[in-house]
């Protein structure tokens, strides 16, 4: 079993930064690839970032692509996720995924979810 908690959200102004960060515990996380994903209100939780089980290979959604970055930490077993240049429309609750294998891209790709950390960008 793994479990997965978020932390980092907060009300950040357009064109700032915010740090996510999502702490992995249970079973050997390293062996998990991780990902981002986020639902605005009344729309569908979204892909936004995924990272390899070893930080060699992650991927993007193209609307933060140069904007956020996906890395981890295993020794930690930390993830997180840097956004920057946030826009109102970032603005979402960030969950933290898991799985174990190759990357994924789509919420059935993932057993594994973290409680959501709430990102408010005002404009």
């Amino acid at each position: 079993q793994v479990q997965l908690v978020e932390s980092g959200g907060g009300l950040v102004q357009a064109g700032g930064s915010l740090r996510l960060s999502c702490a992995v515990s249970g079973r050997t996380s390293s062996l998990y690839s991780m990902a981002w994903f986020r639902q605005a209100p009344g729309k569908v939780r979204d892909f936004v970032a995924a990272i390899s089980w070893n930080g060699g290979s992650s991927y993007y959604a193209d609307s933060v692509k140069g904007r956020f970055t996906i890395s981890r930490e295993n020794a930690k077993n930390t993830v997180y996720l840097q956004m920057s240049s946030l826009k109102a429309e970032d603005t979402a609750v960030y969950y933290c995924a898991g799985r174990r294998g190759g990357n994924g891209y789509t919420l059935s790709d993932y057993n594994y979810w973290g409680q959501g950390t709430q990102v408010t960008v005002s404009s």
